[in-house]
């Protein structure tokens, strides 16, 4: 049998209504099953979610204001801290104390840790003589070694920026050290076979090679000095950050801790973007070979 005009139009309207319903229809199950959520909106919604968790225990009652205060009471910390009601200092000035301790500490260790770690990395010899030492302490929380940084330095500055900075040494020099294992020694040979000196060799071809190690090792250097600023202002410290909770824990006062707790992981956190922001910049190709 002929088909007809009739299924012909059938036909027709079939084919019309996949391509105008079922078809945006699929459309849009492929759309919604293919989208991912962009990772700083999942890390907002999850910091959202531990806000509203908080404030919905503690004003429920179901923990005491000594174990976890409520949102409004640690802001109410942190305006008094601002407004030098506590420890007689304002928040600033502990601020500017930290940041001078923590930040001077890690360039000190940046700049003596890559070189140590480049050297270490290029000669067997020096690894050999430094590598001890340095795996020696590395593991060692900075409070054992701190009375032995007192009796050595005194209770002055001298003496926290260098626990500080012996925090942050290690993993910069170590990476640093296992960045130059990146360098191609097919690369190494084919500068020096055009007349590149060695300085020219390191600089140009094992620096550009270990330098994504280099700054994961700052990266994780830096994270190590900001858990070190509390120990390090154990020490007969009059101002800081770590000071003014150490202080606000001798007392219960557990929203000046919370509150300091905060800003040390606000000013840490903008140092972490700030070195990836950095290693986008400077290696861009990680990641992508």
């Amino acid at each position: 049998m002929k088909p007809t005009a009739t299924d012909a139009a059938k036909r027709e309207d079939s084919f019309e209504g996949m391509r105008t319903g079922l078809v945006p229809a699929r459309r849009m199950r492929m759309a919604m099953q293919g989208y991912r959520p962009k990772p700083a909106l999942i890390s907002l919604l999850a910091i959202l979610a531990a806000l509203a968790l908080w404030a919905a225990v503690t004003n429920q009652g179901l923990l005491k204001p000594l174990f976890l205060p409520k949102i409004g009471t640690v802001v109410q910390a942190f305006l008094d801290a601002a407004d030098g009601r506590i420890d007689g200092a304002p928040l600033t000035e502990h601020v500017l104390m930290s940041l001078l301790r923590v930040v001077g500490a890690f360039l000190l260790a940046a700049l003596i840790g890559i070189p140590v770690g480049l050297a270490t990395g290029l000669s067997p010899s020096l690894r050999a003589a430094l590598d001890p030492f340095i795996e020696f302490y590395r593991p060692l929380p900075p409070l054992a070694y701190l009375p032995l940084v007192i009796i050595w330095f005194g209770i002055g500055e001298t003496s926290k920026v260098l626990l500080i900075f012996l925090a942050c040494f290690a993993p910069v020099a170590l990476a640093a050290r296992a960045g130059v294992s990146a360098a191609a020694a097919d690369q190494v040979n084919a500068a020096r076979a055009l007349g590149a000196s060695r300085t020219q060799v390191v600089l140009h071809v094992v620096l550009p090679a270990a330098l994504p190690d280099i700054l994961v090792g700052l990266r994780i250097g830096m994270g190590v000095g900001w858990t070190t600023l509390v120990a390090a202002e154990m020490v007969a410290a009059s101002t800081g950050i770590g000071q003014m909770v150490l202080n606000a824990s001798n007392f219960l006062r557990t929203d000046i801790v919370l509150m300091g707790i905060f800003v040390i992981g606000f000013f840490a956190a903008i140092f972490e973007f700030g070195m990836r922001w950095l290693e986008r910049r400077l290696v861009p190709w990680k990641g992508k070979v």
